[in-house]
């Protein structure tokens, strides 16, 4: 069924970087702003009327698909572009245009005084235009196309301020590892072409129980490839490193990366693609462990992180773990209902710690702050919330969402994942309350110029707070557990996931329910009550548990000296393998040829520069010398 407006979406965005380009100099900082939000908010409101659309229809007839226009045609192959509407695409359009548009307000009193206001928002809208070919195209390659578009402005927004060396090293450092990731999906997408003859996601779903034989090699491989470009995306096990530096660039674009764009992608994509995945369970087992191993491994490196940015960098990493989790047991429904929670959560998590470091003149140490709470109540109430919600306490969004994959890795049979996910539950209350607590109780540890500058955030940047609080608070009512058919986001995502692994399996007795939902509680708490004693009840606990876990402290602190592996693994011999190549190849090969022939004709030329003199009498001697030689050949003939 074609629904006219679907083209709309992505298109509005793009165009706001089009009129930015041509008349943006024009519009001043202001006009810009209007642009830009204006855009992405116009954006938000025909996904919100999609969506409508889409909910009046039948259970079963919840697809909409509007074909733009043919892209190419190779022989028996074509592509178009064309752009879907279903209970998943509708999730991910509303949650990136929704929270992207209160990113966007916010951006406008964050990057007030930023020279570089106009290209800040032309990045921006950029990125939101490539998110939104990614989640409603409605085939691989439209969504390669995505894919690779987000890729590109991370690199760009992340390396915003590139005068900083950091910052430009951070953007690289991402757009390599995604090239990592991306290399591995385009593989897996070819395999997919080779063996299923297309690329259209109805099609290729249709026909794969057909073409592949379940828990085949060809199946699996072509998951697993499609895995590794998710790892690179949504920065899980072993492609994760760039996420924590992307910290380099702006706060909304940390916001903007973290909740509602870049790293869902390839949670998305692991969940739009589960009738592959099915047909592989060595590639969900794996997408299982790799999701809880980096959501305990990103949890106990938050435990001794400085940066208020890099706390929440590694909770992200955790959190995207805790997504890949629920997707790898089956539990597909769990994963997109985390990530539409986190999304609120995050984006409010981040934005705050931007007020934050607005308020104390870009201050973003831990160590440096305290007391804030009485100083910036409106930054202090909404990053309780969040804080409360990420870490699973009940009623907030992030108990439901959480509590709904831990329950669903136990019913499926993988006690395992589950109980790494309740450590990993516990870790997280932990750092984040000890987030919370350094930033906004105990003594004030600011500087003298900090605390002369202290000062609340205007309202551009306090009403997205207030909203996303709100949205953190109820946004997971949706999904209540031990309800009779299900819950409502649960009924709403059934068109999409019915008899999808983990959502099939035989429910649990709500004995067990409750007793799940308990431990989950108690983990939180757990965690809460430990940051409270360590650090307001107790503070010289903290260091005195620094120095009796001197070793685990130093590993977590340094990361587990991950990167500097990475770099003595593959960065130094990669560099120094290139400097020879470079010395041998460019050096002694293509300059040696191009410098022999330059030299080769200025020999001649010098040679030839002898015979030019400029002298009349010169030219008549080699003339009557050139007439003897000739004469006296002919004398001898």
């Amino acid at each position: 069924m074609n629904f006219p407006l679907l083209w709309i979406i992505p298109a509005l965005p793009l165009a706001a970087v089009g009129l930015n380009l041509l008349i943006g100099d024009r519009l001043g900082k202001r006009g810009t702003a209007w642009l830009a939000c204006g855009a992405v908010g116009l954006a938000f409101a025909f996904a919100v009327r999609a969506v409508l659309r889409l909910a009046g229809l039948p259970e079963a007839d919840r697809t909409i698909v509007e074909n733009a226009y043919t892209w190419m045609r190779v022989g028996d192959f074509s592509a178009s572009v064309a752009f879907l509407l279903d209970p998943l695409s509708a999730v991910m359009c509303l949650v990136v245009t929704g929270v992207g548009f209160l990113i966007h307000v916010y951006s406008v009193g964050y990057m007030a005084h930023d020279p570089s206001f106009r290209r800040f928002f032309l990045y921006l809208n950029l990125f939101m235009f490539a998110m939104l070919t990614l989640v409603l195209a409605d085939n691989f390659l439209l969504m390669f196309v995505g894919w690779e578009g987000v890729g590109l402005c991370s690199y760009l927004l992340i390396g915003f301020w590139y005068e900083r060396p950091s910052a430009a090293e951070a953007g690289k450092k991402a757009f390599v590892m995604n090239r990592i990731g991306d290399f591995g999906f385009i593989l897996g997408m070819l395999l997919l072409f080779a063996w299923a003859g297309s690329l259209q996601y109805d099609r290729l779903f249709a026909i794969a129980p057909h073409v592949f034989v379940k828990g085949a090699a060809a199946i699996t491989i072509a998951t697993l490839l499609l895995f590794l470009g998710a790892t690179g995306k949504s920065a899980q096990i072993p492609l994760y490193t760039w996420l924590p530096d992307a910290m380099e660039g702006p706060t909304p674009v940390s916001a903007l990366i973290h909740a509602a764009t870049m790293v869902t992608a390839g949670v998305y994509m692991v969940a739009r693609c589960h009738p592959l995945f099915l047909l592989a369970p060595a590639s969900l087992e794996t997408v299982a462990v790799v999701g809880a191993a980096t959501a305990l491994f990103a949890a106990t490196i938050g435990l001794a992180q400085n940066d208020i940015k890099r706390v929440l960098a590694y909770s992200t990493v955790s959190q995207l773990g805790y997504m890949f989790m629920a997707c790898g047991v089956g539990a597909f429904t769990a994963g997109i209902f985390h990530l539409m929670t986190h999304a609120f959560f995050k984006a409010l998590l981040f934005l705050g710690a931007g007020s934050v470091i607005h308020a104390l003149s870009d201050e973003q140490d831990l160590r440096r702050m305290g007391g804030l709470a009485g100083k910036l109540p409106w930054t202090h109430g909404t990053m309780l919330v969040a804080t409360l919600a990420i870490a699973g306490i009940p009623p907030l969004a992030g108990f439901f969402s959480k509590d709904e994959i831990l329950s669903r890795a136990f019913a499926s049979g993988h006690s395992g994942v589950w109980l790494v996910g309740l450590v990993g539950a516990a870790l997280t209350a932990f750092y984040m309350f000890r987030l919370y607590i350094l930033a906004f109780r105990g003594p004030s540890r600011l500087s003298h110029e900090a605390e002369h500058h202290l000062h609340e955030s205007p309202p551009s940047m306090i009403i997205p707070l207030v909203v996303l609080a709100a949205l953190s608070a109820v946004g997971g009512l949706v999904g209540q557990p031990m309800q009779e058919g299900g819950h409502l986001f649960e009924r709403w995502m059934r068109p999409v996931f019915e008899g999808a692994g983990g959502e099939a399996a035989a429910p649990l007795s709500p004995r067990t329910e409750w007793t799940l939902i308990a431990l989950s509680v108690a983990a939180a708490a757990l965690g809460i009550y430990g940051a409270y004693r360590t650090y307001l009840v107790e503070p010289g606990l903290a260091a005195r548990l620094r120095e009796r876990l001197r070793a685990f402290h130093q590993a977590v602190l340094h990361k587990y000296w991950i990167d500097e592996l990475y770099d003595a693994l593959v960065v130094a011999p990669v560099y120094h393998l290139s400097q020879r190549l470079w010395r041998f190849w460019d050096e002694r090969i293509v300059d040696g040829m191009v410098n022999g022939v330059a030299y080769t004709f200025e020999g001649v030329s010098a040679l030839l520069r002898l015979f030019q003199t400029g002298f009349v009498g010169t030219y008549a001697l080699f003339f009557t010398l050139g007439v003897l030689v000739i004469l006296i050949e002919l004398g001898r003939r």
